[in-house]
C-alpha cells in the first residue's frame, strides 16, 4: 500500500535555493575582501601613509622635493668652491699673453696637497705684501735656489733659464734701449735684478709679461711661502676665445 507524500510547493523550493545562493555569494565576497586587504608590515604601512599624504597635498611635496634638490646642489657648489677649486679674475696684463687682462680662470686648491710646486707652474696665491689680495704669477725660483736677472735673462744658480712664455714685447723694448745705460737703469728691476736666494718653503714668482709685471723682483716681501699658495691655475674659461688649459 503506497503512502502519499505531499510535494513541497515550487515557490518554497525556489526561495530556499535563492537563500542558499545569497549565503554562498556573501561568503565568497567576504573571502575576496580578506584577500584584497592583506596585513601590511610596519615599513609598508609607513610607505602607504606617506603616499596618502602626498596624494592629499601634492603641491607642497613637489615644492619640498625641489627645495631639497636646490639646497643639495648649493651645498655641493659651496664645498667645491671652498675646498676644491679657486675661481679667479686676472685684473692686469702681468701674465699676458698667457692670460689676458680681464680673463677668468679656474685653479685647483688641492694641486699641492701631496706634492710641491714645480718651476713653470702658474699659481694663485696671497700677495706677500698684502695677503688680502690674490695674485696670479709663474713659479721661477724654487726653495734654496739663487735667482738673478741680467739684461732681461733669468739665471737659476748661474744657469740661464729657458722661458718661451715671456711676452715678446719685453725683448722688443730691450732691443730699443740696451745701448743706452741710462735708459736701461731707468727701467729699474725689469731687466736687472738680484741675486735673490729663495728661502726653504718659499718660491720666487714672476709674470710672463716681464716688462709690465710687479712681482718678486719689486715686492718688499719677495718670496711666496707655500702656505700662502691658494692653488694651481688650470683652465681659462673666459673670454671664450681664450678657452683652454693654462701652461
Amino acid at each position: 500500500m503506497s503512502v502519499y507524500t505531499p510535494k513541497k510547493p515550487i515557490e518554497e523550493e525556489d526561495s530556499k535555493a535563492a537563500l542558499s545562493r545569497l549565503n554562498f555569494d556573501a561568503d565568497e565576497s567576504s573571502e575576496t575582501e580578506n584577500e584584497e586587504e592583506p596585513i601590511l608590515s610596519p615599513k609598508e604601512l609607513r610607505k602607504k601613509r606617506r603616499e596618502e599624504k602626498r596624494a592629499a597635498n601634492p603641491g607642497f611635496y613637489i615644492f619640498m622635493d625641489w627645495a631639497i634638490i636646490i639646497l643639495a646642489a648649493l651645498a655641493v657648489a659651496l664645498f667645491i668652491n671652498f675646498f676644491i677649486i679657486v675661481n679667479s679674475t686676472v685684473p692686469t696684463g702681468s701674465m699676458e699673453t698667457t692670460i689676458m687682462s680681464g680673463s677668468r680662470m679656474i685653479g685647483f686648491r688641492v694641486a699641492y696637497l701631496f706634492k710641491e710646486p714645480q718651476r713653470g707652474d702658474i699659481i694663485v696665491f696671497r700677495f706677500p705684501d698684502d695677503p688680502s689680495q690674490f695674485f696670479v704669477k709663474r713659479v721661477i725660483g724654487l726653495p734654496g735656489e739663487t735667482v738673478e736677472v741680467v739684461d732681461g735673462i733669468t739665471y737659476i744658480d748661474g744657469v740661464q733659464l729657458d722661458e718661451p712664455y715671456i711676452n715678446d714685447d719685453y725683448w722688443i723694448e730691450y732691443e730699443l734701449i740696451k745701448d743706452d745705460p741710462a735708459m736701461v737703469e731707468a727701467q729699474g728691476l725689469r731687466y736687472n735684478a738680484g741675486p735673490y736666494t729663495v728661502p726653504e718653503g718659499s718660491y720666487f714668482m714672476m709674470g710672463d709679461n716681464r716688462g709690465n709685471s710687479r712681482d718678486s723682483r719689486m715686492w718688499d716681501n719677495k718670496f711666496v711661502a707655500k702656505d700662502k699658495i691658494i692653488g694651481k691655475a688650470w683652465l681659462c674659461y673666459f673670454p671664450f676665445s681664450d678657452f683652454g688649459v693654462l701652461e
